[in-house]
């Protein structure tokens, strides 16, 4: 039987590549569509900094890897047989409904898929035990880790309201201090900005992050940790003062540099996060293969308890993954396909209905007039000189450049989409949460667009119809996923 179960590991290490393939074609619209969009830089130095933050950044996840092993289901109550059975399952299913969405262009959750794969495997497995045994179904819930896996949906749902919500009031407050004529402005904020935008990139996604880190030692993390603020002042005073000459001296515009830094932390922050969605059921279905061959017990008697144990995973194999992951950039259309879908609802300058990509609906012609009512209601409260200083930050700039009239946002809501997201989702990532890259950066950027005023009234039904159907297909392949990852 042993030849039998190589065969399906080997066959596990293959889904794995493929599922690398279809999965950074769906999540490049995460890291990419802001540096894209804003048109900071030349299309290939983009793809050059984004393949960097994935490479570097797979090596930042070997803790992810535990979710893969443990976290969805109880190992010990499994015997090794049954665990291939779910390994296998979880990874056919993801491989198709992934392609299927990118198929589609639209960009989903792999984060979601993986999770409810194995959620519904787990249960399918399970289901046939207790049905072998004569069990009944109460005894399902000793199978599945309920707590965890409720743990992980709850905080991938909470992500969209906070990202949202995040992205809506960071916008809003940003854009009061620069305006849309933000070259005259940048001058007096600029330096200080950039040295937020630096310091929250690097503690959120290095210092927070080492920990999960595969060739890190406890030593250089508990130093790390003792002189964390002393580090973080001198970075922060260090970048402002550096931007403030940049800015005041040769009156460099530092917001290509913070799009760049900013698009390599997301690559960064989603190679760490969501690089167990890809490796971590094959990684997990190689350990118990070891596992089997060294206990020398039955396939249907030896209990999968050795993966309770924390493992880490080796840089080699990090490093591969993130190889791969890089090169499916360079060459798949289909992530062309899903960036284009996620800029497209935060264009700026997309105000004719002819040019919305998404139908109306009836729920999103109701949340626009709620909207709009709330929004009425709250103005009543402020005082018309403050609503005219408002206005007046959020004046449109007048320009005559064509490309300029042509970006879907400029270089400040860039900034933001990226940090903000990066950092949400590097934060996540130190608390080994699996959460969700897509839903974090979507909703940052409908939020900050938002803010922005790009939806007026005629466009943001069409608008909220688009995210209300990436929300559900979000939802549909949860759905999806449990649903074919169990028969």
């Amino acid at each position: 039987m042993e030849i039998v179960y190589s065969v399906l590991v080997v066959f596990l290490g293959l889904l794995a590549i493929s599922d690398l393939v279809v999965g950074v074609s769906n999540d490049a619209a995460n890291f990419m569509n802001s540096a894209i969009g804003s048109k900071a830089a030349p299309y290939k130095i983009i793809m050059i900094v984004v393949s960097l933050g994935i490479i570097i950044g797979a090596t930042f996840s070997s803790g992810m890897m535990e979710i893969a092993r443990s976290g969805i289901f109880h190992p010990e109550k499994f015997f090794f047989m049954e665990v291939m059975v779910i390994f296998i399952a979880v990874m056919m299913a993801d491989v198709i409904l992934l392609d299927i969405f990118n198929t589609f262009g639209l960009p989903t959750s792999t984060t979601v898929s993986i999770i409810f794969d194995l959620l519904g495997a787990a249960v399918g497995v399970t289901l046939f035990k207790l049905l072998q045994d004569g069990s009944g179904l109460d005894d399902m819930a000793s199978y599945i880790n309920t707590g965890k896996s409720l743990a992980i949906v709850s905080g991938i749902l909470v992500s969209v309201v906070v990202a949202f919500g995040a992205g809506t009031f960071i916008q809003y407050l940003v854009r009061i201090f620069f305006t849309f004529n933000y070259q005259k402005t940048y001058r007096y904020f600029g330096a200080v900005f950039g040295g937020i935008s630096i310091v929250s990139i690097l503690y959120f996604m290095v210092m927070k992050g080492l920990k999960g880190a595969s060739f890190m030692r406890p030593e250089y993390i508990e130093w790390i940790n003792l002189h964390s603020l002393e580090i973080l002042l001198t970075i922060f005073i260090g970048f402002s003062l550096i931007f403030q000459v940049l800015i005041l001296w040769f009156r460099t515009n530092i917001f290509p540099f913070l799009i760049l830094a900013g698009t390599f932390a997301l690559a960064f922050a989603f190679a760490g996060n969501d690089l167990v969605n890809f490796i971590g059921v094959p990684l997990a279905g190689w350990d118990s293969f070891k596992l089997w061959v060294a206990g020398g017990i039955p396939a249907d008697a030896f209990s999968m308890e050795g993966l309770n144990e924390s493992i880490k995973t080796p840089t080699y194999v990090l490093l591969f993954a993130g190889i791969v992951m890089a090169l499916t950039l360079w060459i798949s259309k289909k992530a062309r396909k899903v960036v284009n879908t996620s800029i497209n609802l935060s264009d700026q300058s997309r105000q004719s209905v002819e040019k919305e990509q998404f139908e109306s609906s009836v729920l999103a012609r109701a949340v626009v007039r709620t909207g709009i009512q709330l929004g009425n209601s709250a103005s009543y409260f402020i005082p018309s000189a403050v609503k005219k200083i408002l206005n007046k930050r959020f004046r449109p700039k007048v320009t005559r450049n064509q490309e300029e009239l042509n970006l879907p946002f400029d270089q400040v809501r860039a900034t933001v989409n990226l940090v903000v997201s990066s950092v949400l989702i590097a934060s996540a990532t130190s608390l080994q949460l699996p959460l969700s890259t897509t839903y974090v950066t979507f909703m940052v950027a409908m939020g900050s667009s938002l803010s922005d005023r790009a939806w007026d009234r005629e466009t943001a039904v069409f608008r909220i119809s688009g995210v209300i159907t990436v929300i559900g297909g979000w939802f549909f392949t949860a759905f999806s996923a449990f649903t074919v990852a169990f028969l």
